[in-house]
């Protein structure tokens, strides 16, 4: 909670151009012409479906939506904390963390683990012992947000303000279903993290003296779902159901992300394989957006007519854009006028002097 007084966060700024390609500023469902229509049993609020290799998205509903994320945004902690430790550093658990509110994995105060344990914590068992103890490790969670919010950046997650390392929720917190696939999407790319989020269960050390900690994934489209790869799953009471499953077939990785949903008519989880099963039958060919895992160059004018046929992302607006040209012959033309004027001026110039020179006068 914010200190009584406390500022605002102002909203985080809406990108001129949509990241992703001029489709995902749509607010309802995003299909390509002649698609079928999504399960109607995925009444999630906002959603992506898109390949995790291509970055093609091939279906979504209201994909840059701003909500809260809840544990989904420890997919972006982890992600920096795998870019920013060793997996076999060393972190001693405190008593600080052990302590924090809403869902943990059970870590021991005063115990040894390694930062892939703590990881697997994270992610496993949506751990918020398991993000506050890599956040101190990364300097701090002060520190730790920082990094996270500066990676979102570099990622081109322009929907993404993070304010607290476990995703509880903080003043300013949001991110998109779009953002989030492309999280996934860049985290997926990482050797380290794939391992991680693939595991169904794991050891931990237990308590001095105590056996060790047996952690189950509480994923459920990684436990049931065929093919699945992996995922992350998300509640609070602002954020509501949030959730990201992935999986593989016949060649193709396919990642589903589900915001502000609730368990109707059906669980988020089953309501993600619904999503899978509509997306592995759909046509990769046809896709509607990208996800753009790189921070896009800034454009201060949104220019239709510059738009890249081949990537569907507006390029950089110039003076040759619609109403470049235009005003970039006038410019030439009252150049051409002003060179003529000035040679006849000089023509006529030389000729006086000409005269003069013939007449005996002096200049």
């Amino acid at each position: 909670m914010p200190a009584p007084g406390s500022p605002v966060p102002e909203p985080v700024p809406v990108p001129e151009t949509p990241v992703g390609g001029d489709r995902m500023a749509e607010c309802g469902v995003i299909l390509a012409p002649g698609l079928p229509e999504p399960p109607p049993e995925v009444t999630a609020e906002s959603w992506v479906l898109a390949d995790l290799d291509s970055g093609a998205v091939l279906a979504a509903r209201d994909p840059h939506a701003r909500h809260r994320p809840a544990s989904t945004i420890k997919v972006l902690t982890a992600l920096t904390a795998i870019r920013e430790l060793r997996l076999d550093d060393t972190i001693v658990v405190t008593q600080e963390d052990a302590n924090q509110e809403g869902s943990r994995v059970g870590l021991s105060p005063g115990v040894t683990y390694t930062v892939q344990q703590v990881l697997y914590g994270l992610i496993m068992r949506s751990g918020n012992d398991a993000a506050h103890a890599l956040a101190m490790k990364m300097g701090g969670v002060d520190a730790t947000l920082g990094k996270v919010n500066a990676l979102a950046r570099e990622l081109g997650a322009l929907d993404t303000r993070v304010a607290t390392p476990s995703g509880l929720d903080g003043p300013g917190m949001s991110t998109s279903a779009y953002d989030l696939a492309a999280i996934f999407r860049a985290a997926m790319h990482e050797p380290a993290f794939a391992p991680i989020v693939g595991v169904h269960n794991t050891l931990l050390p237990g308590k001095p003296g105590g056996p060790p900690l047996e952690v189950w994934s509480d994923n459920q489209v990684l436990l049931n779902y065929p093919g699945s790869i992996g995922g992350k799953t998300g509640f609070t009471d602002d954020a509501r159901h949030t959730f990201i499953g992935a999986a593989e077939r016949g060649g193709h990785r396919l990642v589903a992300v589900l915001m502000r949903g609730e368990n109707q008519p059906i669980r988020q989880s089953q309501q993600t394989m619904h999503l899978l099963d509509y997306g592995f039958g759909l046509d990769a060919s046809a896709p509607v957006g990208e996800l753009v895992t790189t921070s896009p160059r800034p454009s201060p004018v949104k220019n239709a007519a510059a738009d890249s046929p081949e990537t569907g992302q507006a390029q950089s607006s110039s003076m040759f854009g619609t109403v470049g040209w235009p005003l970039t012959l006038i410019a030439i033309a009252a150049v051409a006028v002003a060179g003529v004027l000035a040679l006849r001026h000089r023509r006529a110039r030389l000729a006086a002097a000409a005269r003069r020179r013939q007449n005996g006068d002096h200049p």
